[in-house]
């Protein structure tokens, strides 16, 4: 299995994520625009144990928003490390987190909230995907 390495800003805290994805794609949120700093965040999807902290867990700190979102950060750098999502039984791993993890985006989500359209053939959902609670509602790009 394939082993991808990641860190925080100032490589506190070390990361490491076994195997592949369980999905990727884009969230164009509101919360995770504000989160990000972007126009819309790259999400790389993992089951729970799939992921390990291998340095610098002392240095995580967590603010959770919403019951549906736990944003994990490092507490020196402020660095962006993960979003666990408890309700999904999914962790997303910030796709610029792991750079060696080849970037095969298969859904945009939320995307009724984008300010970024984006014309890439991919699926534009409403919300979210059904079976994660949403309308899995599609949308015109």
């Amino acid at each position: 299995m394939t082993t991808y390495q990641g860190e925080c800003f100032c490589q506190a805290v070390r990361i490491e994520a076994v195997g592949e994805p369980a999905a990727m794609g884009y969230c164009h949120c509101r919360s995770c625009r504000s989160w990000s700093g972007g126009p819309v965040n790259a999400f790389t999807l993992w089951r729970p144990d799939a992921i390990k902290i291998t340095a610098g867990a002392e240095h995580i700190a967590t603010f959770a928003k919403t019951p549906m979102s736990h944003r994990r950060y490092c507490n020196k750098c402020g660095g962006h490390l993960m979003t666990v999502h408890p309700p999904l039984g999914l962790i997303d791993v910030f796709a610029a987190t792991l750079p060696a993890v080849e970037f095969r985006p298969g859904v945009h989500v939320n995307y009724a909230e984008t300010v970024l359209p984006m014309r890439d053939g991919l699926p534009k959902l409403k919300d979210f995907p059904a079976e994660f609670g949403g309308s899995g509602e599609q949308i015109a790009e």
